[in-house]
């Protein structure tokens, strides 16, 4: 077991979400950085479709995070069908910052200032572990797919 202590600061603020949801899971540290799904998933050993990336995209100039697999990029066109939205595009990173609290390649499913209406890459069900940043891009934690569900409140769709 990690000590929490020598977690960076946004990654015990995503481990203390974890214990209030009841969730048990691991935060790893990386010894390099894991920004993109195949760096992360070549530092954990698994395949790119099980990382879970965290996405923040704006759509209809609304913040919304978007959980998707590695094995694919999100296609903004289904998004805005699937959200119901005119437009979807790639937040800024200081917006991305703001909303999450967190940078990019580090965004983590929780742990935000407040909550982020959540969308989940039906793809990242075929996992029984999926591996999701944990709010600083050199830690990750495995979750089931009904965890990340759960605690995120998020809305299952297709991205791609």
């Amino acid at each position: 077991m990690i000590d929490v202590s020598a977690l960076p600061e946004r990654s015990r603020v995503v481990h203390q979400h974890l214990a209030e949801a009841g969730v048990d899971a691991e935060i790893r540290v990386l010894p390099d950085s894991a920004r993109t799904a195949p760096q992360a998933a070549a530092a954990i050993g698994c395949t790119v479709s099980a990382i879970a990336n965290s996405l923040v995209f704006l759509a209809d100039d609304e913040p919304v995070l978007v959980m998707t697999s590695g094995g694919h990029r999100a296609d903004v066109a289904i998004l805005a069908v699937e959200i119901g939205v005119d437009a979807v595009v790639m937040a800024p990173a200081a917006t991305v910052r703001a909303v999450t609290g967190q940078a990019i390649g580090g965004v983590a499913p929780v742990g935000h200032p407040a909550p982020i209406r959540t969308y989940i890459d039906e793809a990242l069900r075929q996992h029984d572990t999926v591996w999701a940043a944990a709010g600083h891009p050199h830690t990750v934690m495995s979750l089931t797919f009904a965890q990340l569900v759960a605690l995120t409140s998020g809305i299952v769709i297709p991205v791609a």
